[in-house]
């Protein structure tokens, strides 16, 4: 199975960029990884999608916030006009041809403007607007996932860019039962690394929220109408019990149904 995995740029070097470790998570899970540079135009994305089964939105920068009809905060951070087209573009593209999606970080925040919902531009500034009350850890019937929170708690507020190595998990996370990522893991929580300051804000019409911080930050959504459309908040191509997740790719590339593990 083909794996199309999109990539940074830095324009003023001339160059691409792309951790290896997605790569090497793609290869032990039986795909062959294809880096994905970025196209504007329509009929070259047609083409990409021509010659990939599987599609990963990989982490990077943040997304101008154009996109989900905000002006730009004074915490938002370095944006790539380019990158943030030819992804949103091309997400919707492939979800419509039915092809598996996978967004990480930066790429669950992607897959969640696509479809219509929002982010915050900068956590540090922005949760503060919410009510200081706890969220519960909901989880509905099926596949309906959890309920928003409704803000952080004033004592309860975690470090979401950790000051650790990539592959040591620093937080936990719920996850709701009944969903895909729930089969995934085969289980309602686990321990993830942490690298962003943006997030979720609104799911997007179609979504739910899969996975839940102890803080109420929207760790995990998934598509509710599309087969395995699955975001994380976390990088999970650092962490080996999580490769799991490329494992599970790869099989819905294959139309294999995403069993317990």
């Amino acid at each position: 199975m083909v794996i199309g995995i999109t990539c940074g740029r830095k324009e003023n070097e001339a160059h691409f960029y792309l951790s290896q470790a997605y790569v090497k998570a793609v290869e032990e899970a039986g795909g062959l990884p294809v880096i994905l540079p970025g196209c504007t135009g329509q009929k070259e994305m047609t083409r990409l999608l021509c010659i990939i089964q599987g599609l990963i939105l990989s982490g990077g920068g943040d997304v101008d916030p154009v996109h989900f009809g905000e002006e730009p905060l004074p915490g938002l951070g370095e944006i790539d006009p380019n990158r943030d087209i030819f992804e949103l573009n091309f997400t919707r593209l492939a979800l419509t041809a039915g092809i598996p999606v996978l967004g990480i970080c930066r790429g669950m925040q992607i897959l969640n403007i696509t479809f219509g919902g929002s982010i915050y531009q900068d956590m540090a500034t922005q949760v503060k607007e919410r009510p200081a009350s706890r969220p519960g850890f909901l989880p509905g019937q099926g596949r309906s996932g959890f309920l928003p929170g409704q803000g952080l708690s004033e004592d309860c507020c975690l470090e979401h860019y950790q000051k650790a190595p990539r592959w040591h998990p620093t937080h936990k996370v719920k996850i709701a039962a009944g969903t895909i990522l729930a089969r995934i893991f085969g289980a309602t929580e686990c321990r993830v690394n942490s690298f962003h300051h943006q997030a979720v804000r609104q799911p997007a019409p179609g979504f739910i929220i899969s996975a839940l911080a102890a803080d109420g930050i929207i760790e995990g959504i998934e598509s509710t109408s599309h087969p395995f459309a699955l975001g994380l908040q976390w990088h999970p191509e650092n962490l080996e019990e999580h490769r799991v997740l490329f494992h599970a790719l790869v099989k819905a590339c294959q139309k294999e149904p995403v069993k317990i593990t």
